[in-house]
């Protein structure tokens, strides 16, 4: 999977999850090859993961077809990255 959005997606997406499901929908999502980063977070949602696919379609699918089949899975929020400015303590310049 590509390291950075060139070429590429780079996404925030934001899960909401049904409570009693919560680590078996995060083991799921970590399985998943477009996943780079799943967080357990605190606040409005349950589960943040960075996503990386090739094109806005393959995001679509991605969505459609794996993670909202996800038993356990209410719903999701998704910010796309528009540019990088900063990544694991460097500017980047993407």
């Amino acid at each position: 999977m590509m390291a950075s959005n060139k070429g590429g997606i780079r996404a925030l997406l934001h899960i909401f999850v049904e409570s009693n499901q919560l680590e078996k929908v995060s083991r799921e999502i970590t399985r998943l090859p477009e996943t780079v980063d799943v967080y357990e977070v605190t606040g409005e949602f349950d589960i943040v993961a960075i996503v990386v696919t090739k094109s806005i379609d393959d995001f679509r699918n991605f969505l459609k077809d794996k993670i909202l089949k996800i038993p356990g899975v209410k719903s999701t929020v998704t910010s796309i990255v528009l540019h990088t400015y900063k990544r694991d303590g460097v500017e980047t310049g993407e």
